[in-house]
């Protein structure tokens, strides 16, 4: 977990810029010079609408409204998340809503580092600790959509022919998907190719996940089509959910580039989903045999 921080401070090593120079103020908890925290982290020094702590995310200077002679930093800043795909709102009171997952984590480190610097408690364990607290802050966050049984359409015929033509359906629209999008190798193999080494990862590789993420954004479309008959209508569900989060889980690994924290928080969660997948894969198999052992 330790190592996925540091890949992000890699990336965005700004955001500890000035942090040494926090101190106590006269009771009014810590400050930087003369400025609280709680108000640092709403600092605009250059009153462009675009917060202190943001402006070096972008390579931008937060005392200047415009960085480069000419071209306005929000404008600047504007092109690049239009260019990355994030939100377009410029004015700070927008931020909330706008915020990336990497610039929720930058804003809440920077904080925090903030904080241990002004009480000398920063040393390796803390910071080790940090690392830790919110990678593991990070994995326990919520998981995106979730289907229910009323997504599914269901058949209340649970006879042998019933479940054999819903067994057809589902291998017929397997065997379309592998032929229509041949993957590249598996997972862990483009996981260990991106990471070259404790200071270097290889973002193109994580291209090769396309066809893992198509195969299971189209298979969730087939399946939710497919009549099933209602006996097996709780791990076909059971098998979409895990599908979802594993093709969620894939599409957030690719967003290194753009939002590195949400694509940390894929690899620490691959394990997970690809496990619940297993586990939701092998109950819909082993219920199908029985129903149709049982007939």
């Amino acid at each position: 977990m330790v190592f996925l921080v540091v890949l992000f401070l890699l990336k965005n090593t700004s955001i500890l810029k000035n942090t040494v120079n926090f101190v106590r103020g006269g009771g009014e908890g810590l400050t930087y010079d003369t400025v609280a925290i709680g108000d640092l982290l709403n600092k605009d020094t250059d009153k462009d609408g675009i917060l202190d702590w943001e402006e070096p995310l972008w390579g931008l200077d937060p005392t200047k409204t415009e960085t480069t002679p000419g071209v306005p930093d929000s404008s600047v800043i504007k092109k690049l998340r239009a260019e990355q795909g994030t939100n377009t709102g410029e004015t700070s009171g927008d931020y909330a809503e706008n915020l990336t997952e990497t610039d929720k984590f930058s804003r809440e480190l920077f904080s925090t580092i903030a904080s241990l610097n002004q009480s000398g408690a920063m040393d390796q364990a803390t910071a080790e600790k940090i690392g830790n607290d919110l990678m593991e802050k990070m994995k326990n966050s919520a998981s995106g959509k979730v289907f229910t049984l009323l997504d599914i359409k269901t058949t209340s015929d649970n006879s042998v022919t019933s479940i054999k033509k819903y067994v057809s359906s589902v291998d017929a629209l397997n065997s379309n998907l592998e032929k229509k999008y041949p993957l590249q190798g598996n997972v862990i193999d483009i996981l260990e190719k991106f990471i070259i080494d404790e200071n270097n990862v290889d973002v193109n590789v994580l291209k090769e996940l396309d066809p893992n993420i198509k195969q299971a954004q189209e298979g969730i479309s087939g399946m939710l089509k497919i009549s099933v008959p209602s006996e097996l209508a709780q791990v076909h569900l059971d098998v979409i959910n895990a599908t979802e989060r594993a093709m969620e889980n894939l599409s957030d690994l690719q967003l290194f580039d753009t939002d590195p924290v949400l694509s940390m928080r894929g690899i620490s969660k691959y394990e997970e989903n690809n496990n619940l997948y297993t586990l939701s894969f092998e109950a819909y198999i082993n219920t199908i045999n029985k129903k149709l052992k049982s007939q």
